[in-house]
């Protein structure tokens, strides 16, 4: 299925295969849809990957696909892109990297460049119900856009790269979900895609490879080595197909 969506500014066409579809997609909706009417309550799915795996045009597809069938509940999908703290904050504040003091911008998308307080204030904001403003990102204005979305629906589901990642302030978010996923890849894939995603934004292709292997390629390795187990685990392959290769249900 060929599915066209604008995420952060930039227009993506993703295609899921029908096979993907049937076997892991509609299962994993019917298994929330499950979880939810029995906790009776707003659920929290989180869904990590690393940077370039799509996380957000899946979520996106995931939430198309819950709402073509009456069956299943209606699910809400949201990222943390909108918790990267502001432009001018990464141009003003540094940080160390490799043991030198650097601007935070030129590690944007780091764990250290997102408000990491403020997303877990939002979440749990979210958990105690109601209709809830959720910030968005837009990769042009290089800044979030405040309650881009209101969130209204019973099942959440909330993607981003730090998720599940096992580190300090970061590891605690699990605790507030009730289902995790995670999705990962091949370096090289995710590179190329990665590059391919900043030379949209308005960046030449030099200067696109330098950023990603700079920094984009060591938030990859982080989100793929130091994870925290999913309930359910996916793997993308070089042609973009989607296998379930562990499944927990909780």
């Amino acid at each position: 299925m060929n599915y066209s969506i604008n995420i952060n500014g930039i227009d993506v066409d993703a295609t899921y295969s029908d096979k993907s579809i049937k076997e892991i997609f509609n299962p994993l909706l019917e298994h929330l849809t499950a979880l939810q009417k029995e906790k009776g309550r707003r659920i929290l799915v989180l869904l990590a990957a690393p940077p370039g795996a799509g996380k957000s045009t899946l979520v996106s597809f995931l939430q198309t696909l819950s709402e073509e069938h009456e069956q299943l509940s209606d699910i809400q999908a949201i990222g943390m892109d909108g918790f990267h703290r502001r432009q001018e904050y990464l141009l003003s504040h540094t940080t160390i990297r490799d043991g030198q003091e650097i601007k935070m911008v030129e590690i944007k998308g780091a764990p250290v460049t997102f408000d990491l307080e403020a997303l877990r204030k939002r979440i749990e904001m979210v958990l105690s119900g109601g209709s809830i403003g959720w910030p968005s990102y837009d990769r042009h204005l290089h800044n979030p856009v405040e309650d881009a979305t209101m969130v209204d629906r019973n099942i959440v589901l909330l993607e981003g790269n730090y998720l599940l990642l096992d580190e300090e302030g970061w590891r605690d978010l699990r605790d507030l979900a009730d289902y995790t996923i995670f999705v990962r890849a091949d370096e090289d894939m995710l590179r190329k895609r990665l590059i391919d995603r900043k030379a949209k934004s308005g960046n030449s292709r030099e200067k696109a490879e330098i950023f990603v292997d700079y920094s984009d390629m060591a938030n990859v390795r982080l989100c793929l080595n130091k994870r925290i187990q999913a309930d359910l685990e996916l793997f993308i392959n070089q042609d973009g197909e989607f296998l379930q290769k562990k499944t927990i249900i909780t």
